[in-house]
């Protein structure tokens, strides 16, 4: 694959210190490697405003050392004054969230903890662990108000240890398949937009070595966040033009889980992203349907990325990603849960014979996604009493208005289909008709990876393949239009859903990477069994942020497959449902209004508690009339039908270039080097602590422990074969973590199915004994000779459990004769190796690197390599390599002076 012209901007700030004098805040922000540092003056003599200064300049260590000297020099009060007296520190952190007022001055949120989640080709995914809120004006200029520290603890209430993710490079607001899309746009669209945004700050070697024709010039691109998935807006609208890009850090609020399936060794990395959006948030029966701006409720963009880990180079590396949305029905309606029913009646609201609502949401996915745009609708079809059908009438009445004036190539098609009818019936099966909803909805939308198909893939295509839609480019294929599942809660049915679409995709990508052979996947494979659990524990987070309790309704539960204690679980379940829904979901949406600035509290306003509704919050037309009517017919957004099916947000123009940030670096600049950023040279590590070990392993967490068994992920297993159930507990996981640890220092015990293999073949007996030993939960001193045989016996392992075959004692003859053979051949072939190493060689190198392709296709290989072959530059680097040895030197280049400023200038200025 051809070299990358451009990479993405790696933040830096990754390091805060916030230092507080009397007058001021000093906010010090430096990169991981601490070479490059950047100070924040916030202001803490204003009472109510937010006063900050940037001076936009990049500090080297010596310079900020030098410059909190001389601050805390200043600051130090008379000899024999009380008080503190220069510079304190007061809290070091990970990032900011923002900056908040209510009533009285403003306070400023920290990220104090954090952890590692995912990686994407080296871009780390972090959760926020615990955060630090501090009020910024100082206490002789503060002006006290009584409800200020209701309003802090209602905003407390969100709490953003939970679920709440960041990255300092990679955009968790877009899609992969966008971040990869600006990564390949023309290079002369770059070059144009370098010219509009300049180097902010004085730099000695700004010139040098950054002809992009030469190779050493990279592009690093910075795309303006989907600010619909940013949860934390409005809390940095305050200082976002008055500070440099890279103090700016935006969170999303959902799920992030990844884990490694291991095919005979290859790591591939399985991550499920889920993205909630910020637009008319809350829970669950407060926030139904949509608001007047299309945004509807419990809408939720799940995206499922595969890539091997092996490559880790964007450019290099192999990518793949499919994305799905859950989303109330787009329409006016609403439950009233004044009734404390279980089941609260389903009213709409408002009239909208035009569709106006839809047509808004409908525009917004047009852009996002492109089309074709596919509803798969699962509320109830047949009821003695209307309730769900309600919304089911309206949606069909609302898509057929808006299809009447798209192009029938690009229709909104709608799926309507009963769910819980099928799941009543003994005579249907649930999961086998979404399998082939799902394998229909995949062909029509497609996915995302960024490598063309393979030669093996092309020679002898599988017959699902060909049918396969999106849209394919040179550089892979791309996915065209989406997927939107909904019932009414939009948790228990749809998650299921969305996990048998997700499977049908994962198949198609692990075929687009060469890893399986047809597009096709199992039940009861470890690879399957992974991402159930994935998908699991994203069905189990998102309800409880929305619902407020767990998945009722499992895979497994319509499977049918559930055991007999999962039914009082599923009660448990449903009663804590309930329990919130009517106690503690006001409180939260108060809490939620207040975090996303729908409601900013204002002197002689009333405040948050004591409004009887928030309807006019989120429903701005009632507020105030819109200047502009949205056309009844022309629905969608000018340009966007022009593009279809692409995605308008992914196609080349001057409207998406105004969201990028392109500047031009040398290819060792810190801001794109990603292997720095990632492997952190500069700190020392340990393997314990290491992310990709401490992940999910599908062979050391799913695959059975017997060696004999085939350890390919995509083999059926038997359920009492699995290395771990998937409804085991979920909280043993630390205690899992820490066995790891300490599994290289201590033996491991035999296991359970290895000790009862080893005695099928024993007498009845010694079956009654060893039931006896095992059924002893005290350790048992062994004085008889004979009883310790026979434990021997029953603990030691026979060659078939170990081995996979019965070995015999003596070989045959034939099989020696056979041997024999062998080592003749070897020896021969041995001789001939030495006879031909005399020839004459035409450099010493050619002895070592001989490597000839396997396979008749060159480029038919999983990394797609061709043998490595040493160029003049690399033999002339590797005699002077040599020559340096014995103490020959050579003068230096232009490059290594190039090389040497750069070092220079990253590691002391």
């Amino acid at each position: 694959m051809p070299v990358a012209a451009a990479a993405p901007l790696i933040s830096s700030v990754q390091k805060l210190v916030l230092y507080e004098t009397r007058a001021r805040y000093f906010l010090v922000g430096s990169n991981p490697a601490e070479t490059k540092y950047r100070v924040l003056k916030i202001d803490r003599t204003e009472p109510k405003d937010l006063v900050i200064i940037d001076d936009k300049h990049v500090y080297t260590q010596q310079e900020v050392r030098e410059l909190l000297g001389r601050l805390d020099l200043g600051n130090r009060t008379k000899m024999g004054q009380k008080g503190s007296s220069g510079l304190s520190r007061a809290v070091s952190a990970f990032g900011i969230v923002g900056f908040v007022r209510f009533l009285e001055g403003y306070y400023i949120v920290l990220i104090t903890k954090r952890r590692k989640m995912a990686d994407i080709g080296g871009h780390a995914i972090y959760k926020i662990e615990d955060t630090n809120m501090i009020y910024i004006p100082n206490d002789s200029v503060r002006v006290s108000h009584p409800d200020e520290a209701r309003y802090l603890r209602i905003f407390q209430n969100v709490d953003l240890s939970s679920n709440f993710y960041f990255s300092y490079s990679y955009d968790l607001s877009h899609s992969l398949q966008y971040n990869l899309t600006v990564l390949r746009m023309p290079l002369e669209t770059l070059k144009t937009e370098t010219t509009q945004t300049r180097q902010e700050s004085f730099d000695i070697f700004e010139d040098e070595g950054l002809s992009t024709q030469g190779g050493s010039g990279v592009f690093g691109i910075c795309s303006k966040p989907y600010e619909k998935y940013v949860w934390n807006a409005k809390l940095l609208e305050a200082v976002r033009g008055a500070v440099h890009r890279d103090w700016l850090l935006y969170i999303i609020h959902g799920f992030c889980g990844q884990s490694k399936l291991l095919i005979y060794g290859r790591p591939i990395y399985v991550t499920l992203i889920a993205r909630r959006s910020s637009k008319f948030a809350g829970t669950r029966f407060l926030k139904r349907g949509s608001n007047s701006e299309g945004d509807v409720a419990n809408e939720v963009e799940t995206e499922q990325i595969l890539y091997d880990a092996s490559v880790m180079s964007f450019s290099a590396g192999s990518y793949s990603s499919y994305v799905q949305v859950r989303g109330s029905v787009p329409l006016y309606w609403s439950q009233d849960i004044s009734t404390m029913m279980p089941k609260p009646p389903i009213t709409l609201d408002q009239a909208d014979p035009y569709a106006h609502v839809a047509a808004l949401h409908f525009d917004q996915m047009l852009q996002r996604f492109g089309s074709p745009i596919i509803i798969l609708n699962l509320v109830k079809e047949r009821e003695k009493r209307k309730h769900e059908r309600i919304l089911s009438e309206e949606l069909v009445a609302a898509v057929t208005y808006l299809n009447q004036f798209l192009p029938p190539e690009h229709a909104i098609i709608y799926i309507p289909w009963d769910m819980a009818k099928y799941t009543k019936s003994k005579l249907c099966n649930v999961l086998d008709r979404l399998n082939v909803i799902a394998e229909s909805v995949v062909k029509k939308t497609g996915f995302f990876v960024n490598r063309p198909d393979s030669y093996c893939s092309i020679l002898r295509p599988d017959e699902k393949w060909n049918e396969l839609g999106g849209c394919v480019v040179s550089t892979g294929r791309l996915q065209t239009g989406v997927l939107r599942t909904n019932c009414v809660d939009c948790l228990d049915r749809t998650n299921t859903a969305q996990f048998m679409v997700g499977k049908c995709a994962l198949a198609y990508q692990l075929y687009s990477l060469g890893l399986i052979d047809k597009p096709n996947l199992q039940f009861d494979t470890d690879a399957v069994r992974l991402f159930e659990e994935l998908y699991e524990d994203h069905g189990d987070t998102l309800s409880l942020q929305y619902g407020g309790s767990q998945l009722v309704h499992r895979v497994k539960t319509y499977r049918k497959i559930a055991p007999w204690t999962q039914h009082s679980k599923d009660i448990m379940q449903t009663l804590s449902r309930y329990y919130s829904n009517a106690f503690s979901d006001a409180d939260r949406q108060d809490s939620i209004n207040l975090f996303l600035g729908v409601f900013k509290p204002a002197e002689g306003k009333p405040h948050l508690w004591e409004l009887p509704t928030d309807f006019y919050l989120h429903h701005k037309n009632t507020l105030s009339l819109s200047q502009t009517r949205q056309s009844y017919t022309f629905w969608w957004t000018t340009g966007v039908l022009k593009h279809l099916p692409l995605p308008f947000d992914e196609v080349t123009c001057p409207e998406n270039r105004r969201k990028l940030t392109v500047k031009i670096f040398h290819k060792y600049e810190e801001e794109i080097d990603i292997h720095n950023e990632f492997f952190r040279p500069y700190e020392l590590s340990s393997f314990d602590e290491t992310f990709c070990l401490a992940m999910t392993n599908s062979t050391r967490d799913f695959m059975p422990k017997n060696v004999g068994i085939d350890p390919s992920p995509f083999t059926v297993r038997k359920p009492d074969e699995t290395g771990k159930s998937v409804l085991g507990n979920k909280n043993n996981r630390e205690e899992t973590v820490l066995q790891r640890k300490t599994a290289a220092s201590a033996p491991p015990p035999p296991s359970e199915e290895a000790v009862s293999s080893s005695s099928e073949d024993d007498s009845g007996t010694d079956k009654e004994d060893e039931g006896a030993v095992s059924q002893r939960s005290t350790p048992v001193k062994v004085t008889d000779a004979g009883d310790n045989t026979k434990i021997t016996e029953n603990v030691v392992q026979s060659t078939k459990d170990v081995y996979g075959v019965n070995l015999s004692d003596i070989p045959s003859e034939d099989d020696l004769a056979i041997y024999a053979r062998f080592v003749q051949l070897g020896q021969s072939q041995h001789k001939q190796d030495k006879g031909s190493q005399q020839f004459c060689s035409k450099h010493p190198l050619d002895k070592v690197i001989n490597l000839i392709p396997i396979s008749s296709f060159s480029q038919d290989n999983i990394y797609e390599v061709q043998p490595p072959r040493a160029d003049r530059k690399s033999i002339e680097i590797f005699h002077a390599h040599i020559q340096a040895g014995r103490g020959n030197t050579q003068p230096l280049g232009r490059d290594d002076f190039l090389m040497y400023r750069e070092y220079i200038r990253n590691r002391y200025m």
